[in-house]
């Protein structure tokens, strides 16, 4: 194309581009449906004026065993796609077969199992084994779409945009082939092609893309152990679709960089960058300019033909990019994710050939690794403990908007401040999710596949993981929420592959710490990790996160490289095993016929390799709190021992704090409905694990240690508490008060204090409660805890560590709570509207002289008796003592009713 002609229609025409990097806030970016759909992209004009024009409505999609035409004819409108599959993209092809019923839900029970394709055995990873040959998603599929585009498009550079293709594709347009598969190869990468001259503006066109599932040599996606993987292995287009135009020289990946001047962070150093890329087959000169808020700054830049290259603005060159008394942005818990807007235009003789405008935040975040050989991150020069929870798509990889902010909800709630991405690098909408909650997201490559057989590469295989870290690490170094990068999984790459990653990350300025792997195992590029992966990930007793020290490590055999999995360190991925959800989840997961005693089905729902069943986690509970003689009974002691299992793990390291650093729950949720591994289950129920973790994770929280049977004052808000007054109290099964003390205290900022060793208090029943409230100067309960424990101490088997447990060689005996009386609740409710959102205010009283023990609150619809959910629930599964009386909340959207009123259903332990 000609630049100065170009110029000369655009001025004529008065036209302004946007990028195809302009980005919405998230109150306009999450507008999508509650089901991931979004508005039809027939109204293209008004998509377009926001910079994309979406190709998601109207797709067809069939395999080719069922075709006999080729690309150059399908991608013509004169082709009849007769009998293929309406579809909307993003979806893998799975997804949409399910989507569209010709596949049943494959998420109950075991139907997965019937699936044409799914041979592989049951608790394997199918991405390291072949897909059969006579598999339906052995051939490729093909994916069309039929759309018109603008007239005005018609002197413009037009970019087709895939953001991810699983795993090979070719490409045409209207009869033309504009990629293959040697080139649209690799799951994490993202491609924009020109297709200027293969498409006609004001008419119709139609796109073909042909796609091809990755095999087990293929640097693609695994869910390695936490759930079954779909027979397709998730081919397709599972990441948005889109046109975007521009003229000749497109602006690509914007960021600002931010370097504090520490200690006061009373100034901040800029260095602004993005890519800028030239269509034309000219040279062209033109000018870069930026704006940030009141701040601009320019400079000339020189392309040769069709030339790609980053240009950047530092603050030596550009001393306004120098900022005083920044508005610096914080994860949620430390302030508030303050973000400023970037605009970034190219001009040429001056017109606007591209524009972009995105956001980011002025913070800085760095690590160092500690005495005791631990990394500890800092945040702006604030300390910072990691805890944070494993995340992970659905087994389909199918999006869901509302959905997403609903999880998000949940994270905060619970009060993490962290999500772990393990090689699924999530969409756009995430990280800017991410960005405007103030949550830090831990991202890398994936274990268990091929992306760790490095022996087997061949030079293929080492460009498209060049490629797929330069186009991750594009896309990502402008989010502030992103806290780091690790480069490995279960094991740091070899020193030539280490060595071409840090290359691509420098030269890329990204900005952030970068860490060779998720383990303990050093490496001879970067030497010691800082962290460990040591588990564990089946039951452990709540006491293993304490009793385990590195002075005790050094004295047994280590579980892993770093130690075994106590309250020391980074611990990257670790929990205390299944989650068994509520009864309503079960039931929901493996139906009615398989509800009771623990099946195949069962089994089925739990994970892969050394988690096929729940043996562990269903012995222990046997031994603990008796054998369960019906689901009913099962589901209620799973949520006891979850509770207090989840509980002790985030306890343990935020008492630590700091020689441990960081701990990431594994996992926070589910690909699928599961009965292991997750603080709220796939249909978004929180239970024990989820309010353990919330306990455990409130701002001013007093602890009690299970290894010394000290109570500690632990504070993670980043301003002192002074006045406060914490009292501690012993009772009996009976409830009879067997030992009180009062201590007054204050709470530095981010701190963890020891307050006083619980002495040997005699007459106790084989099961007693410690109660700790914490009040603050008016009186006001800032604080509190409630531990069930026993006369008979559990201890641990260290010994017989292995990677993913440790035994427990004696139990707790909590079997004497069955003794517990009978105790009806006196309950009051009310239901409030603010907003969107519905309110339900719970008020419960402890009359009688018996404790209400474990209760659990539910909303429901009076109509039909579900449960409302999601839901964000002040506390539950809480108990009352004597006399006791709780206002408690639940908060959730009114459209949830669907019309019928709330009800709540109040039930517990020993609550009638």
């Amino acid at each position: 194309m000609n630049c100065r002609s170009w110029v000369l229609n655009s001025l004529a025409a008065f036209v302004i581009v946007f990028s195809s990097l302009l980005w919405a806030a998230p109150h306009s970016a999450l507008s999508a449906q509650a089901d991931g759909t979004a508005s039809s992209d027939r109204s293209s004009d008004q998509h377009n004026q926001a910079g994309k024009f979406p190709l998601r409505d109207h797709w067809t999609l069939q395999s080719s065993a069922r075709i006999n035409a080729k690309g150059e004819t399908i991608s013509t409108p004169s082709f009849a796609p007769d009998g293929w599959h309406d579809i909307t993209v993003p979806t893998t092809v799975v997804a949409a077969l399910v989507k569209d019923k010709s596949l049943p839900d494959p998420f109950f029970a075991m139907n997965l199992r019937q699936f044409e394709g799914v041979t592989y055995p049951i608790g394997g990873n199918f991405s390291n084994l072949p897909m059969q040959p006579d598999s339906p998603y052995a051939v490729s599929w093909w994916y069309r779409k039929q759309f018109a585009v603008p007239a005005s498009y018609a002197g413009k550079t037009v970019w087709l945009n895939f953001k991810g293709i699983n795993y090979r594709a070719n490409v045409w347009l209207n009869g033309k082939q504009i990629a293959n598969s040697d080139d649209v190869a690799g799951a994490w990468r993202t491609y924009e092609l020109n297709v200027t001259g293969a498409l006609t503006a004001g008419a119709e066109n139609v796109l073909a893309v042909q796609v091809y599932a990755p095999t087990e040599n293929n640097l693609a996606i695994t869910f390695v152990d936490w759930s079954p993987a779909p027979p397709d292995k998730n081919m397709g287009l599972f990441r948005e679709v889109y046109l975007t135009t521009s003229g000749p020289v497109a602006v690509r990946y914007p960021a600002a960089v931010s370097k504090l001047d520490s200690p006061r962070n009373d100034s901040a150093q800029l260095t602004v960058t993005a890519q800028v890329k030239n269509s034309s087959a000219h040279p062209v000169t033109g000018k870069l300019k930026g704006k940030i808020e009141g701040t601009a700054f320019e400079q000339q830049v020189e392309l040769g033909a069709n030339e790609s290259k980053d240009v950047s603005f530092t603050p030596d060159q550009f001393p306004q990019l120098i900022f005083s008394k920044p508005r610096l942005w914080w994860p949620a818990q430390m302030g508030q994710p303050n973000l400023y807007p970037l605009t970034l235009e190219f001009e040429i003789d001056g017109a606007i050939s591209d524009r972009s405008q995105s956001e980011f935040g002025i913070r800085e975040i760095s690590s160092r690794i500690i005495e005791s050989g631990g990394r500890e991150f800092h945040i702006n020069g604030k300390n910072i403990l990691i805890r944070g929870g494993g995340w992970t798509p659905d087994m389909m990889l199918r999006e869901n908007s509302q959905r997403l902010r609903d999880e998000f909800r949940y994270v905060r709630d619970m009060g993490l401040n962290t999500i772990r991405l393990e090689g699924k690098l999530e969409s756009q909408e995430f990280f800017d999710l991410a960005d405007h909650e103030g949550i830090l997201v831990m991202a890398g490559w994936c274990c268990c596949d091929f992306w760790e057989r490095w022996p087997r590469w061949k030079p293929q295989d080492f460009e498209i993981a060049q490629q797929s870290l330069r186009d991750q690490i594009y896309r990502l170094r402008s989010h502030p929420s992103m806290v780091m990068w690790l480069n490995g999984s279960d094991n740091p790459p070899p020193p030539d592959v280490e060595q071409m990653y840090l290359n691509i990350e420098k030269q890329l300025l990204w900005p952030n710490p970068v860490i060779s792997s998720a383990t303990g195992k050093a490496t001879s590029v970067t030497g010691q990790s800082g962290v460990k992966m040591t588990g564990p990930y089946e039951y452990v007793a709540p006491s293993y996160w304490e009793d385990d020290t590195p002075k005790g490590q050094a004295e047994r055999r280590a579980c892993n490289a770093g130690g075994c999995g106590g309250a020391y360190g980074f611990n990257t991925e670790t929990s205390m095993g299944p989650a068994v959800p509520p009864l309503e989840s079960i039931r929901t997961m493996v139906g009615n016929n398989h509800l009771w005693p623990i099946d195949e089905v069962w089994n089925y729902h739990a994970g892969g390799g050394e988690f096929k069943n729940i043996k562990v986690f269903s012995d222990a509970l046997a031994k603990r709190y008796g054998a369960a003689n019906t689901v009913e009974d099962f589901a209620e002691k799973s949520q006891l021992q979850t509770y207090e299992g989840v509980r002790a793990m985030f306890e343990a390291y935020s008492r630590n704090k700091y020689q441990s650093t960081g701990v990431i729950q594994w996992m926070l949720n589910n690909a699928w409905p599961s009965m292991i591994w997750h603080l709220y289950d796939y249909y978004l129920r929180p239970a024990g694990g989820y309010f353990g973790a919330k306990r455990a994770m409130e701002a001013l929280h007093p602890i009690y240690g299970y290894d010394d049977q000290s109570v500690w004052l632990v504070s993670s808000q980043y301003q002192d508490a002074k006045g406060l007054k914490l009292t501690t109290k012993l009772y009996n099964l009976d409830a009879t008060e067997k030992f009180s003390h009062e201590d007054s205290l204050n709470a530095l900022a981010d701190s963890s204090a020891k307050v006083f060793t619980v002495p040997e208090v005699p007459g106790l029943s084989a099961v007693y409660f410690l109660a700790l409230r914490l009040t603050d100067q008016e009186g006001k309960l800032v604080g509190s805890n409630f531990y069930w424990l026993s006369t008979k101490r559990e201890t641990i088997d260290w010994a017989k560590s292995t990677w993913w447990t440790t035994p427990t060689d004696s139990f707790a005996d909590y079997t004497a709570l069955a003794q517990l009386p009978k105790v009806k609740l006196n309950v009051n409710e009310r239901t409030e509207q603010s907003g969107e959102n519905s309110i339900t205010h719970v008020l419960l009283q402890n009359s009688t002289k018996n404790l209400a023990f474990f209760v659990r609150l539910k909303v429901k619809k009076v109509a039909t008796g579900a449960e409302v959910l999601p839901v964000l629930w002040q506390d539950n599964y809480i108990s009352l003592l004597p006399g006791e009386r709780r206002e408690i909340t639940a908060t959730y959207r009114t459209s949830d009713l669907a019309g019928a009123k709330p009800i709540v259903e109040v039930s517990g332990w020993n609550v009638e």
